[in-house]
């Protein structure tokens, strides 16, 4: 698995400004949260996922490529630190 953490820079308060992934081998994502400016999150697992988040259809693009782009800043994390935030704003999984 691959653990990774976005920042979106933006100023529109319907998209979120944090997205962090949990990432299989094919770069699918098998765990999201997405973090809004208001302190909303949404989340998304294989099982489950509120009413806005879902997982996306395609791969997600290699790291570098996402910081090609300047609203994003993209850095890889530990497991436990996304299994902190999972825990933290989801709960118990």
């Amino acid at each position: 698995m691959i653990y990774i953490d976005v920042l979106w820079h933006h100023l529109n308060e319907d998209d979120p400004i944090r997205l962090v992934s949990e990432l299989n081998d094919d770069r699918y994502e098998t765990r999201k949260m997405e973090i809004f400016s208001n302190n909303r999150v949404g989340f998304a697992d294989l099982l489950a996922h509120s009413i806005e988040t879902r997982l996306g259809e395609a791969p997600v693009p290699p790291l570098q490529e996402l910081n090609d782009k300047s609203e994003f800043s993209a850095r890889v994390i530990t497991a436990q630190e996304f299994e902190e935030l999972w825990n933290s704003f989801v709960g118990k999984s």
